[in-house]
């Protein structure tokens, strides 16, 4: 069910994306709770595009996107990619996010000149039009990107993409305008800062994140940086857990989500934020809270256990930073309305583990 603009009003701002069902037992740490959000001096308390849903804006905004490409080899991008990037400055984000797949790579059989194309695409839609409204852009690689799959050799399987992928953003003219802290194997794996929050990406692209990128990880967000921002994010195309049909095997989600989960957690990261599942879920596991993107682009799929129709998506995360919280306000970019996560599963049992919708808690 989508509510309407007149329903979210009367329900509150405070409660969008939440989904806050009556009878469940909400979860009030871990910034799960949804408190008020006084905007920056100067700024409007609700911003958003004539016709959408216009939440009050915290301290930090975040518009969070994921999977913009079309079929193998396309140079095209539907209507809600084409869409979006023209009323994104709307609800003037500080920052724009990626989870990943923003060109159709990973066929052996595309030629040099046609993954070229796709990035030129990419740049002619989605890049050029956020960097000409001034707006930061921070993403992670896909597996349609650059996938970081191996030979038996310990070569990559697709290097042609993760070449084109390296020089596209290696282009002065193509600088996302962030505030790098590490920035020595962009654009697979870096970490930069914005509004006192810290952001690290790693290269999710495919289910093995390896040791040494693990241990660049732990030095990371143990770093100063890290440590004395007001929040840590971090950011990979691959869930940790397998939450879409079609998606709910090995390969399709991280191994060891355990481990990793454990780690970021020592290190107080906030929030997880992935794509490749094509499926939105904002939930949680533990004290990690994750967002799992929809795709704005081709195959959006189904939850695990929902029957709903899949849907298009774009979020803006609020974020207050005292205390550290964020909040969600979901758009299916095809009817522009919000979605109700009361609508979503309160649960998922992943095949990995057990994933709660994110204002439930299951120990109270």
């Amino acid at each position: 069910m989508a509510w309407t603009r007149r329903q979210l009003l009367i329900a509150g701002g405070g409660l969008v994306g939440v989904g806050l069902a009556q009878g469940l037992k909400l979860q009030s740490g871990n910034g799960l709770a949804q408190s008020p959000v006084i905007p920056p001096e100067g700024q409007s308390l609700a911003m958003a595009p004539a016709g959408f849903y216009a939440p009050p804006r915290g301290s930090v905004r975040i518009a969070v996107i994921s999977d913009l490409n079309s079929q193998y080899g396309s140079t095209h991008y539907e209507a809600e990619v084409i869409e979006s990037m023209r009323l994104l400055p709307q609800w003037k984000p500080d920052l724009v996010l990626c989870g990943g797949d923003m060109i159709a790579g990973q066929s052996l059989s595309l030629s040099r000149g046609q993954v070229q194309a796709m990035w030129a695409a990419f740049d002619r839609h989605v890049a050029a039009p956020l960097r000409q409204a001034g707006l930061p852009f921070g993403f992670t690689i896909g597996n349609h990107d650059g996938s970081g799959a191996l030979e038996r050799e310990g070569r990559f399987r697709f290097a042609l993409d993760r070449e084109l992928a390296r020089a596209y953003w290696k282009q002065p003219s193509h600088n996302p305008g962030l505030t790098f802290v590490d920035q020595a194997q962009f654009p697979f794996s870096y970490t930069f800062t914005q509004n006192q929050i810290f952001y690290l990406v790693w290269d999710a692209s495919t289910a093995q994140i390896s040791e040494a990128q693990l241990g660049w990880v732990e030095r990371s967000l143990a770093s100063a940086a890290a440590q004395q921002a007001r929040l840590r994010m971090v950011i990979g195309h691959l869930p940790l857990y397998g939450i879409a049909v079609g998606r709910d095997r090995p390969g399709e989600f991280l191994n060891q989500a355990e481990r990793l989960r454990s780690l970021l957690e020592r290190y107080r990261v906030h929030t997880y934020i992935s794509g490749h599942h094509h499926a939105y879920y904002p939930g949680h596991r533990g004290q990690l809270q994750l967002l799992h993107t929809g795709a704005l682009g081709s195959g959006p799929r189904r939850l695990l256990g929902s029957d709903r129709t899949p849907q298009k998506t774009l979020t803006i995360v609020d974020v207050s930073l005292e205390p550290a919280n964020t909040r969600y306000t979901t758009y299916d970019m095809t009817t522009r309305q919000v979605l109700d996560s009361r609508q979503l599963p309160t649960q998922i049992s992943a095949p990995n583990g057990r994933v709660f919708r994110r204002d439930i808690n299951p120990g109270a």
